[in-house]
């Protein structure tokens, strides 16, 4: 039986791009509308893992996913970095001239702003996700308009890339977080980095001082997120990322943290994935299906 992965979007978004790269070219994708939707079908058990986008280079944090994860209780089994390439892309045979329309998600479509402005003659056409204009222009066989969207895209649907990596910004890399509803399995081993949630009471310095806690267990801060605690007004609770050289150093800040805190939560241990390269794709090293 393979393995279900809920994403947010359909077949060829980067989405799935990440689930290929995380758990292999054999999996069954459930594809998921909004990221809600996600964290339903991995709830209902309709799904083995779900993938979500939580942070971008540029763009920053994804806010409401954080309140997903946290509001599920689901188990974060790993992370995944991705650089982000967009690509011109249409049915084979036309040129950027003949191109009229372009469709995208409207964050695809500002960070290829710069590319766009240099073709004026191409009207830009906001969609819901990056793949799904793909998709059309395959089944519909659209002549004229074109898709911003992933390698991925392209191949799936029999694209060709009349533009690659049209993004104004080449380094941009966004990080997803693969979930489970139910922590399975703990290799302490091989554990390095961590991500927690955590409440303070409202007393000056308290979030100094478990940051120098943090630091004293030989923790490394890598990531910082708060976010208003509705009930409390001007109170936050902290979604932090930490790595740290030995399982040990963690489990005692753990034991430090649970104390200091109104409330402390392990969202997930796994290991620090690696940042992708920064190689360009060509046209060329995009292979059409048959």
């Amino acid at each position: 039986m393979k393995t279900k992965v809920a994403i947010q979007g359909i077949l060829g978004s980067f989405h799935q791009q990440v689930a290929n790269e995380y758990f292999g070219k054999d999996v069954e994708i459930v594809e998921c509308k909004t990221f809600k939707e996600v964290a339903k079908q991995l709830k209902k058990e309709n799904a083995d893992f779900g993938i979500m986008a939580i942070e971008n280079s540029i763009a920053g944090a994804l806010i409401p996913n954080y309140a997903l994860i946290d509001d599920y209780s689901f188990n974060v089994l790993g992370e995944h970095f991705l650089k982000i390439s967009l690509n011109l892309m249409a049915l084979p045979g036309q040129k950027i001239e003949d191109i009229k329309e372009v469709h995208s998600h409207p964050i695809a479509l500002l960070q290829c702003a710069k590319f766009l402005e240099k073709h004026k003659h191409i009207k830009i056409i906001e969609s819901s996700d990056t793949a799904i204009t793909a998709k059309r222009i395959k089944e519909e066989n659209l002549k004229g308009i074109s898709a911003l969207a992933g390698p991925t895209a392209a191949q799936i649907f029999s694209l060709e890339i009349l533009a690659p990596e049209v993004q104004s910004v080449e380094s941009s890399i966004t990080r997803f977080m693969i979930l489970e509803k139910n922590k399975i399995n703990n290799n302490r081993g091989s554990i390095n980095k961590a991500s927690v949630k955590f409440e303070l009471d409202d007393t000056p310095g308290s979030l100094a001082t478990v940051l120098n806690v943090m630091n004293n267990c030989g923790l490394n801060l890598t990531k910082i997120q708060s976010m208003p605690i509705v009930e409390k007004p001007f109170q936050y609770s902290f979604f932090v990322d930490v790595v740290f050289e030995e399982y040990n150093y963690f489990e005692k800040a753990k034991s430090i943290l649970e104390i200091m805190t109104t409330h402390f939560k392990v969202l997930g241990e796994y290991n620090l994935a690696k940042l992708p390269l920064s190689k360009k794709i060509n046209k060329e090293e995009i292979v059409l299906n048959e």
